[in-house]
């Protein structure tokens, strides 16, 4: 058996908050199987003094690796940005990549200015924004069926199986009112949706999961008890699948999929992807 390569160390690096830069590093390393990877995000990289300290944690990284480390960048301050990419290592710029085609194309020089993206959002998306992540916590895990009138969509499934995270992310990206109900042996039972939910259908979008996948997630929560076993979950995705199924509601399988393949589909579906800001 051959000893495993040594992960390789990625820094993700920003005057900013650094999620754009993770996001967008993380997506392209996705595309290297085989390949392990230390990951680590370094945010507000706004003074000199702050890029030295990313220099040196960058080299002892790679001292420490044996291999140059691999930096994702996006820092808009060209001085700082000269001076990390100075660093021995692999460093890769998305602010170089996309500003200089835009500014040839545009015919208009950028303002290099951290925090632009912030500044142009709109304030009333912003407070739409807010008001959906406050509906979709209050109308999570069905805790109430008040004002389901004005909910973008309504997720339904059984319970772990993606529900709370979906809706959540719609809530919080794209400013959707998502509420979300469990589907639960009492529902099976009756043979019907929960009544609450029979004039909304046209909202609905379901979730299901794979048995197994679900059996591991519930014992986490709950062990050896019978909300986990892998007989009660098979019973219950089954049974929740007819309702689906029978109801003409569409659904996806969330076993394999991340939360924003989840949510794209669930926007196609419903007809929501016009919403995106």
């Amino acid at each position: 058996m051959e000893p495993q390569a040594a992960a390789r160390s990625v820094f993700y690096v920003s005057d900013g908050t650094g999620i754009t830069a993770e996001t967008l590093g993380h997506s392209l390393l996705t595309q290297f199987e085989g390949v392990r990877f230390k990951q680590a995000r370094i945010p507000f990289v706004d003074t000199p003094e702050k890029a030295h300290a990313v220099i040196r944690r960058i080299e002892d990284a790679g001292r420490s690796d044996g291999a140059r480390p691999i930096v994702f960048t996006t820092l808009v301050n060209p001085e700082l940005a000269q001076m990390v990419h100075a660093a021995d290592a692999l460093c890769l710029s998305f602010i170089e990549t996309f500003v200089a085609p835009m500014e040839a194309e545009l015919g208009v020089q950028s303002t290099h200015t951290v925090g632009r993206s912030h500044g142009s959002i709109d304030t009333s998306d912003y407070k739409n924004r807010i008001e959906a992540i406050n509906y979709t916590l209050a109308h999570d895990d069905g805790v109430t069926d008040r004002d389901l009138e004005t909910a973008d969509v309504i997720l339904v499934g059984v319970s772990r199986c993606g529900k709370t995270p979906t809706s959540l992310y719609l809530a919080m990206q794209f400013g959707l009112k998502a509420a979300n109900f469990p589907l639960i042996p009492e529902d099976f039972d009756r043979g019907r949706l929960p009544g609450s939910l029979e004039k909304h259908r046209g909202k609905l979008f379901g979730l299901t999961i794979q048995p197994e996948r679900l059996a591991q997630i519930r014992e986490e929560r709950r062990p050896n008890s019978r909300y986990a076993s892998l007989e009660n979950c098979r019973n219950e995705v089954r049974e929740a699948e007819k309702m689906m199924k029978r109801e003409g509601i569409r659904w996806l399988d969330s076993s394999t999929k991340s939360i924003e393949e989840i949510s794209t589909t669930v926007m196609q579906e419903v007809r929501l992807d016009n919403r995106v800001f």
